[in-house]
């Protein structure tokens, strides 16, 4: 842990000039919106610091080396310090959720009270997103099919003792329910209160273990539980004899990947083909099993990302 927060801390240092600013040198410069896209040849690519964010980090890397660009990786475990960086220059292409950071830049814009503008129809999403991000100096790129969105999970043996499938099958089955999740999962439209309101669900309370966590498994698993607020790309569910409910009326929103570039310097045709590729291969199924190899196998991510692409014929075997 102390070398994790050295290395924090030196990044931090880095790009403190940076996180200064909070509207960005685009915002200054409008030249540098309107400029043609940029195609520098070393690019430098940034990871928020958890497992899935450095399997991207290490996928965009690997596909860019392929395409002929030189680059490196940093950590950067902060949004509020690695968006403007990404603004500036410092860092040029990030792996970004859709809705959340279309959410995260209207509240930069237009304050933290803003009405949210993700929605759970990518193409609403995408479009607010591109508008907010292009006067930044930032290219958002194509989204691809996988998608990391919160998501509950049950037991399988309460699934199958009162037939449920879904949200809407719990909703119905009018049986209360402990949610094990984040404590601010009591206020968050997404979470507790949208359970409530969209799908009629009598959560009683909310037990603060965290976001799929394993206290928060373990707590379903045993039945103190009735249910549990995890993501999409949980590999682990299995293990604890867990299913997801599917969100059938769409609570949450379009978290779809998407790579964010620094337009001026990452916004070529060369850098939207080599990172595209991704789009066509890479399945929500599919990250929640890398992520897998990495939390739960021990593999490292660059690794794993390597053997992802070999096998999906993105590069080649040495």
């Amino acid at each position: 842990m102390r070398a994790r927060h050295a290395v924090t801390a030196a990044l931090l240092a880095l790009l403190a000039p940076v996180s200064a600013c909070t509207t960005g040198p685009a915002l200054e410069n409008q030249g540098e919106v309107t400029a043609p896209p940029g195609d520098s040849k070393h690019l430098t690519i940034g990871s928020a610091g958890f497992t899935e964010s450095d399997l991207l980090a290490q996928m965009y890397a690997l596909l860019l080396g392929r395409a002929g660009y030189s680059t490196k990786i940093i950590s950067v475990t902060n949004r509020e310090i690695y968006e403007p960086a990404l603004e500036s220059g410092q860092i040029d292409v990030v792996p970004e959720y859709a809705a959340t950071f279309a959410d995260w830049l209207n509240a930069k814009e237009n304050g933290a009270d803003a009405t949210p503008v993700g929605s759970p129809d990518l193409a609403t999403t995408m479009k607010a997103l591109r508008t907010l991000a292009a006067p930044r100096g930032l290219a958002v790129l194509d989204a691809g099919r996988a998608v990391d969105q919160n998501a509950f999970a049950v037991s399988s043996a309460y699934a199958t003792e009162h037939r449920l499938k879904s949200l809407s099958d719990l909703g119905r089955s009018g049986l209360p329910v402990r949610l094990a999740a984040g404590d601010e999962c009591v206020q968050r439209p997404y979470c507790a209160p949208g359970l409530k309101k969209t799908y009629g669900i009598d959560i009683t309370a909310v037990d603060p273990k965290g976001v799929g966590t394993t206290q928060a498994k373990q707590a379903v698993q045993s039945g103190r539980d009735q249910m549990v607020l995890t993501t999409t790309t949980d590999a682990t569910l299995d293990d604890f004899g867990l299913v997801l409910l599917a969100d059938d009326k769409h609570l949450q929103n379009a978290d779809y990947l998407v790579p964010v570039v620094n337009r001026s310097r990452a916004g070529s045709e060369g850098v939207r083909k080599a990172l595209g590729k991704l789009n066509a291969v890479l399945t929500t199924k599919d990250l929640a099993r890398l992520n897998e190899q990495v939390d739960s196998w021990r593999r490292l991510p660059e690794d794993v990302a390597r053997t992802y692409l070999r096998s999906r014929g993105l590069l080649p075997d040495d």
